[in-house]
């Protein structure tokens, strides 16, 4: 049986008409307003095969989404003997999962298992806010609480490594990486100028962790 816990559930099955929630920065883990800052409101996603113990894997979930300075709209764990090529999920849950974000009731959801390119770009579409998986998470928490400088150039490496493949997925969610007018040939798609970029700058990335490296050989 799915399992959804959700302090929102009636707003899900009454189709969102009374939610007016902030949405929150579309990019961002967080903004400010009126110097309050407010948190991404996320949807905690797992499926349940059997293979282990989902449901404290999805707590362990809640804990790194809490980490990285995000509150929990809803958990969703779904039982199914195998993730679904396409979207992870099944289409019924992912629909549900899709209003609630439409409502206002959520601005991320989060995966508990690795999305590949494809079904990062279908959840995305269905549900029209940023989807990110665990790995992502993680980094993100590392970025947050690196303190020097070469720390700070690793996890950035990292997370660069980890997002080039998946970069046809996260729709337009990059398209602020380009430099904008002037940095992209006739033709170009903005998807290959993310792609550049990112590549550009992992290049810069080893070359000053190379130089650091150097320095403390010295």
């Amino acid at each position: 049986q799915d399992v959804i816990d959700c302090p929102y559930y009636s707003l899900m099955k009454s189709r969102f008409g009374n939610a007016k929630n902030d949405p929150g920065d579309y990019f961002s883990d967080m903004f400010v307003e009126n110097n309050v800052e407010k948190k991404q409101r996320a949807v905690l996603v797992a499926v349940d095969t059997g293979e282990y113990d989902a449901r404290v894997s999805l707590d362990e979930l809640e804990e790194l989404a809490v980490t990285a300075g995000a509150e929990t709209a809803a958990k969703v764990l779904q039982k199914r003997s195998g993730f679904d090529p396409a979207t992870v999920i099944g289409s019924g849950r992912l629909s549900e999962i899709a209003e609630f974000c439409r409502g206002d009731g959520a601005d991320l959801v989060v995966f508990d298992c690795e999305l590949s390119p494809a079904q990062m770009r279908n959840i995305e579409d269905a549900c029209g806010v940023p989807v990110i998986d665990r790995t992502t998470l993680i980094l993100d928490i590392f970025a947050q609480r690196a303190v020097t400088a070469e720390g700070k150039l690793q996890v950035e490496l990292a997370q660069l490594r980890y997002r080039l493949p998946r970069l046809t997925g996260l729709g337009g969610a990059l398209s602020r990486l380009g430099g904008g007018i002037g940095t992209r040939g006739p033709g170009e798609s903005q998807l290959e100028t993310d792609r550049r970029h990112i590549r550009r700058r992992i290049a810069a990335l080893q070359d000053q962790l190379a130089e650091l490296e150097k320095r403390r050989g010295l």
